[in-house]
């Protein structure tokens, strides 16, 4: 660290001023105990390779649920910080795509009467080829 706590000749408050820190910087020892994130996250990982639908929500209850007390916002930013999320359809996946030909129905303005009156019969290429049975 830059300050020397225990030098005589140059105070902790001129030391501070000279590297423009705020003297509360000086004194701060963080608390957090990371070692219940770490616990979780491990216990989150291992659940999600087994289940990679589950997201923030359903990740909460299965941590409760074993005994675990956990925030859904602290499951989130867990997930968020070992860069996993659930998998799921997202949006706009029933958009076609440009470049996709729209092939014409074929049955369109035929009358069905009966049933087996029109089955398919095969495909060439991409077209359905439909057979009329009379």
């Amino acid at each position: 660290m830059l300050i020397d706590r225990h030098n005589l000749k140059i105070p902790l408050i001129r030391q501070c001023n000279l590297l423009d820190l705020a003297r509360s910087t000086c004194y701060y020892q963080p608390c957090r105990d990371d070692s219940y994130n770490e616990l979780i996250m491990r216990l989150i990982d291992e659940e999600y390779t087994r289940h990679p639908f589950r997201g923030r929500e359903q990740m909460t209850d299965w941590l409760r649920s074993i005994g675990y007390p956990v925030n859904h916002k602290r499951v989130g930013r867990l997930m968020q910080k070992m860069g996993i999320q659930a998998i799921y359809p997202k949006r706009k996946t029933s958009i076609p795509n440009k470049g996709h030909k729209v092939f014409p129905y074929l049955l369109r303005g035929m009358k069905i009467e009966y049933p087996s009156q029109v089955c398919q019969g095969s495909k060439r290429g991409h077209r359905e080829v439909f057979s009329v049975l009379q």
